[in-house]
């Protein structure tokens, strides 16, 4: 349906909604990728929750209920976080002209160490997303997206970092670089 839409957006109005999307900044569909399956993970973790740690007998179960329940508990907190970080920075690439590499790489870095903990703790043996499943895939998934995140700030930084050096353009210090949000054009 979306690719219908998309579509016919194009051929009738002449809207490149991708085109709009990918020039507005750099990594806003990396981000919006991280968003959903930040979103997954939480949700995912919350049914699990839900359905397991309600009411358990401690005789039938063939697993640890503590550590079941919270590694749930620290799955539900992981995808409640990432979920928060990754919408406030797509809203601010989406309404404001400009986003600090910085602020996105310091993000970026808590993200890809709090995933890589969840994937660590969610998808190990005693962890709800043992099981080959929508939990497991989207914490694997988190986790590299918020490493394509780490890699491609760090890209651009050095991009910036060249481009003033390049310039002739003297530095002063403690600026922070930034990413200009528009239209890009291809030169």
């Amino acid at each position: 349906s979306i690719l219908l839409l998309v579509s016919y957006l194009r051929s009738v109005f002449g809207v490149d909604v991708y085109g709009e999307v990918k020039n507005r900044a750099n990594r806003l569909m990396l981000w919006a990728g991280f968003l959903a399956c930040q979103m997954v993970v939480m949700g995912a973790s919350a049914n699990a929750q839900n359905a397991e740690c309600t009411a358990f007998d401690d005789d039938t179960a063939y697993y640890d209920s503590r550590t079941f329940c919270g590694r749930t508990k620290f799955g539900i907190i992981v995808g409640a976080i990432g979920t928060a970080i990754a919408l406030c920075i797509v809203a601010m690439k989406m309404l404001t002209q400009i986003s600090p590499l910085v602020i996105e790489g310091v993000l970026s870095l808590v993200l890809c160490v709090m995933n890589g903990f969840g994937v660590a703790y969610l998808t190990s043996p005693q962890g709800p997303g043992s099981a080959i499943g929508n939990l497991y895939y989207f914490t694997w998934l988190s986790w590299l997206c918020s490493f394509m995140l780490i890699a491609s700030v760090y890209e651009d930084y050095q991009d910036a970092g060249n481009t003033n050096s390049e310039e002739g353009e003297n530095k002063v210090d403690g600026d922070i670089p930034v990413e200009t949000i528009g239209m890009q054009e291809d030169v």
